[in-house]
């Protein structure tokens, strides 16, 4: 039986996402997903780019439902006097902020780190840039495709010889909002070890660019040690050997992974070629990767005879590592992700439900978060959110009327 989702591990936390497009919105996501309450504040003719980006349909943003399911909208123009004196006053019940607008921006709307701390002392500040909020970059701009160049991920993407290529996806914004998660996570578990008493905020400087190459772990020794600078190689690893996508007789594309010698040996029995565990080309992997050329013919040849159906049956039966390249429609689709509940359906006005994926990671006896809804439409929970400070509706009218909400 699992516990209600009200014992989630970050339920009541309470988040203010004032960021647009997804590095730090998706920062603030994560953290709902683990139960925190996160509001989404937009300027009130909203505008935030996010809605306009691909999927779209029938004029639905779907890429906004998704990337900020279960959150409350609110709409503020804090660069307005009285919107920032309302700011303030919000601030003051929240325990984190999240944004990520050019570095010295919210200093020049009079809401700089220490006027937060005033309002409220023990808040924590996700700032998520490009860059950083010092440095001689500080205040260039930034996404996701810029962060993965300059971190040194794209250089390695793509063939031999050929350009260097980026996803089909904003992966250096999603990997930006994992660190900006953890960064929440561990900045909470910092201020809340001390007595409510003693508790004081942070601001935390997240550099999107820093955030990619902190993937990249070994390269930076790779480069220095050995002089070496590792390059684009298409799907084959240079660090083990093998490890490749490979294609069967009937066009499937898969990928197979041969790392340390008991599993090159089940390799070897699965393609029926036994005598390669004594050549001495492939004796280690360190030679393995000295001969990838050869080892690489080796099992496209026998991947290029079978069709898949038969490739997984002795792929199987040696227990070889190894996965179809799935398209999404394999993934929703797969017995595995069904049973295991890996996407959600969440509640939407437009069509019903939309799907997503489910929260990452899981606790054990535990239920995990359902979001109530899809991405808010701009100011959906004004009155909710404002009614707790007291607003009324006649105030409301006139905060509206002066486009300050």
């Amino acid at each position: 039986m699992g516990q209600p989702a009200d014992r989630a591990p970050l339920h009541g936390v309470r988040i203010l996402d004032m960021a647009t497009v997804l590095a730090a919105p998706f920062s603030a996501t994560l953290c709902g997903d683990m139960g925190a309450d996160v509001v989404k504040l937009e300027l009130p003719g909203g505008g935030d780019p996010l809605r306009g980006l691909t999927p779209v349909h029938e004029g639905h943003p779907l890429f906004w439902k998704t990337a900020n399911r279960g959150k409350k909208g609110i709409s503020l123009d804090v660069r307005k006097p009285e919107g920032r004196a309302l700011f303030l006053q919000l601030i003051a019940g929240f325990d984190v902020l999240v944004e990520n607008f050019r570095t010295g921006t919210l200093d020049g709307w009079g809401l700089d780190i220490a006027t937060l701390h005033a309002a409220n002392p023990r808040l924590i500040v996700l700032r998520l840039t490009g860059f950083g909020q010092t440095g001689p970059y500080a205040r260039r701009p930034g996404f996701a495709r810029i962060f993965e160049a300059m971190s040194g991920f794209t250089h390695l993407t793509g063939e031999p010889g050929g350009p260097p290529q980026h996803m089909n996806y904003p992966l250096g914004d999603v990997v930006a909002g994992l660190f900006g998660a953890f960064a929440i996570s561990t900045a909470l578990a910092e201020r809340n070890a001390l007595p409510r008493e003693q508790q004081q905020g942070a601001e935390i400087d997240l550099s999107a660019t820093e955030a990619m190459s902190r993937l990249l772990d070994p390269l930076a020794a790779e480069y220095r040690i050995g002089g070496v600078v590792r390059e684009r190689t298409g799907s084959r690893a240079t660090y083990t050997a093998p490890s490749n996508v490979f294609r069967a007789l009937d066009g499937v594309w898969f990928t197979l992974v041969g790392t340390g010698g008991p599993i090159f040996a089940r390799i070897c029995r699965a393609i029926g070629r036994e005598d390669l565990l004594t050549d001495v080309r492939f004796a280690d992997n360190a030679a393995r990767i000295r001969h990838l050329e050869a080892l690489d013919r080796i099992i496209a040849d026998w991947c290029a005879s079978l069709p898949f159906a038969e490739l997984t049956v002795r792929l199987d039966r040696e227990d070889v590592p190894y996965s179809k390249v799935y398209s999404i429609a394999d993934l929703q689709a797969d017995p595995h992700m069904q049973a295991r509940g890996a996407f959600i359906d969440v509640p939407d006005e437009q069509f019903g439900t939309v799907p997503a994926p489910a929260a990452v990671p899981r606790f054990v006896g535990r239920e995990g978060v359902r979001p109530a809804g899809t991405g808010p439409r701009t100011g959906q929970h004004n009155a909710e959110v404002y009614g707790e400070l007291g607003l009324g509706e006649a105030q409301l009218a006139a905060l509206r009327d002066a486009q300050v909400i």
